[in-house]
């Protein structure tokens, strides 16, 4: 179940340099909400799914993301995930100032970030007790970072380098962009800039593949592990209002 969770919202993005690389475009600013609907498949094993709702009120946002096992894996664990951030919006983008990881049976895993951008002070809560960081610029929770896509001018970069938390610590993370690629899942065929971070032995690796026509939204996201195993989120229903 770790996996799963670590899919969803995981790796995605902030900024190319320190000052970020984040433009508004036009769906962003006509976007009100996002309902999307996910498969998370283990090989061809569909094992949960996701559930996301995006809402923006005038300068100020909230998603809402629910993780749901299914078949096998929920006869064994019938784990339940709900993941929320709340934050502003900005001219760069989105700014989380709350992430919240809450797990219905494994709750000694649950987490919390506080984002404060006037003391640039990040405050993290899980089993380990609380603890106040140095807040970087531009970073990043790992549900926020699915949706700033939509507000970065991907077409400008080859490299993503950025931030982002998981409510016990801030990580760094890498990923090289591809444009014009093709992406074809059971709700079509997609024009798509894939994302991808260069392989490590021994280390996940991480894809992505952003839907040009619809505001560069995460279609598709593939986790492949040190031992070949693969797991998948993909998108079969979305709707934008």
């Amino acid at each position: 179940m770790r996996h799963i969770i670590y899919l969803v919202g995981l790796l995605l993005l902030v900024s190319t340099t320190p000052q970020g690389l984040f433009a508004a475009t036009s769906l962003p600013a006509q976007v009100s909400h996002i309902d999307a609907h996910y498969d998370v498949l283990k090989g061809n094993i569909k094992i949960a799914t996701v559930t996301e709702t995006y809402t923006r009120t005038q300068d100020s946002y909230r998603i809402e993301s629910v993780t749901k096992a299914i078949g096998l894996l929920a006869m064994f664990k019938p784990e339940v995930i709900h993941v929320t951030s709340e934050g502003t919006l900005t001219a760069k983008g989105l700014r989380p100032l709350t992430y919240i990881q809450k797990r219905k049976l494994d709750t000694e895993r649950n987490t919390r970030a506080d984002l404060d951008w006037k003391t640039k002070h990040i405050t993290l809560t899980d089993r380990a007790g609380k603890r106040t960081l140095p807040l970087p610029d531009g970073t990043q929770d790992r549900l926020s970072a699915m949706y700033q896509f939509m507000f970065a001018p991907l077409q400008n970069s080859t490299e993503l380098n950025f931030k982002m938390t998981n409510g016990s610590k801030v990580d760094d993370y890498s990923y090289r962009i591809m444009p014009d690629q093709n992406m074809t899942i059971p709700l079509g065929t997609f024009k798509t800039f894939y994302v991808a971070n260069p392989p490590q032995e021994g280390e996940n690796r991480t894809e992505i593949w952003l839907a040009t026509q619809h505001g560069n939204f995460p279609y598709k996201m593939t986790v492949t592990e040190p031992d070949g195993g693969k797991i998948t989120q993909m998108l079969n229903k979305i709707n934008f209002k």
